[in-house]
């Protein structure tokens, strides 16, 4: 159809269900780079820590039963240690999956010991993501399972708060809308504020952002602002597992924001619903902290043992887990290829 991404043909979405046990094989990818990282917290070397990072998860990857084929991916172009789109990942076995990783969501954050730091990634079955082939912006709008059908990511946010507020029957006052806390964002902020609504300015990732949205009881109902198609493809599987609601759509202001859409075979004006961003229902997100956040606690270190906390979702259940882990460091240098020790 004219106007609507294209995916690989050879999808194998919805042909076969995904073992809901890939979830703890790749939480393990996440706590592998978490725990790399985070001995990188506060050192000011943020080619240290994604080194560290990338290193940790492509191993760990490589454990995973999978034929995994990066959609997005991490590193510089010219460093083979990247984990770059188009490679192949996995043990080589079991079913064939979109991958997309971020090993270090916040690399300022790591490096200078802020919080909000994150290691991720998600999986769906093969051709079921949108390959942003550019990276591209958007504007984005992102709600929990109640605003379902009543968002509009075209419209002023006054319009989006009053719809909110009218399904809650409540005042537009009553409603808490987050942003990013970016220099571009401040019209934004004005029209937030004169439609009556309050504002928690976040300094967290984008995907960190939509999470809290999309989650029930986090304080915020809303998330609105500029973000990358990259990130938004992330985000679409957490979302679509918390039951929320995403849409990202692009106004292109010149011929260079223009560019990256057609390069994405992505139409101006066009909207990209979750659904559009990750086909079907076969998806999951998981994520680790590195340092406090949000979402969950960054990695602790006690005598030889390392303290993570994870979020691991399933889109096709609406199954949010959290776990925390305690990792025996000494035991791990027995047989892990990843060097967890100082």
């Amino acid at each position: 159809m004219e106007g609507q991404p294209v995916r690989d043909d050879t999808s194998s979405a919805g042909k076969s269900a995904p073992d809901r046990n890939l979830a703890l094989e790749l939480v393990r990818v996440t706590e592998a780079a978490a725990m790399a990282t985070g001995r990188w917290v506060g050192r000011n070397d943020t080619h240290g820590a994604v080194a560290a990072a990338i290193h940790a998860m492509r191993v760990m990857l490589g454990t995973v039963e999978m034929v995994g084929t990066i959609v997005i991916g991490e590193g510089p172009e010219d460093d083979p240690a990247s984990l770059l789109p188009g490679e192949t990942v996995g043990d080589g076995t079991g079913l064939a999956y979109d991958v997309a990783l971020d090993p270090v969501d916040g690399i300022s954050f790591t490096a200078k010991g802020l919080s909000n730091a994150i290691s991720m990634l998600c999986v769906a079955p093969r051709g079921a993501m949108l390959n942003p082939r550019a990276y591209a912006q958007v504007d984005r709008i992102v709600g929990g399972r109640e605003s379902q059908g009543l968002l509009d990511v075209r419209v002023p946010i006054r319009e989006n708060v009053i719809a909110l507020a009218k399904a809650r029957s409540c005042h537009a006052s009553d409603i808490t809308v987050g942003m990013l806390a970016r220099p571009h964002h401040e019209q934004l902020a004005r029209e937030v504020r004169e439609a009556g609504a309050r504002i928690r300015f976040l300094t967290t990732g984008d995907v960190t952002a939509a999470f809290l949205a999309a989650s029930a009881g986090s304080g915020i109902d809303l998330m609105v602002g500029r973000s990358s198609l990259t990130d938004s493809v992330i985000a679409a599987c957490a979302v679509k597992a918390l039951g929320g609601t995403l849409q990202a759509c692009a106004e292109p202001r010149d011929d260079r924001e223009r560019a990256p859409l057609e390069s994405n075979e992505v139409e101006p004006g066009q909207v990209l619903t979750a659904d559009d961003l990750v086909r079907g229902e076969d998806a999951f997100f998981v994520l680790t902290g590195i340092t406090d956040g949000e979402l969950v606690r960054g990695v602790r270190y006690v005598h030889d043992a390392a303290h993570t906390e994870s979020i691991i979702t399933r889109a096709r259940s609406g199954t949010v887990r959290r776990m925390q882990s305690v990792h025996q460091l000494d035991r791990l240098a027995r047989f892990s290829s990843v060097d967890y020790q100082p």
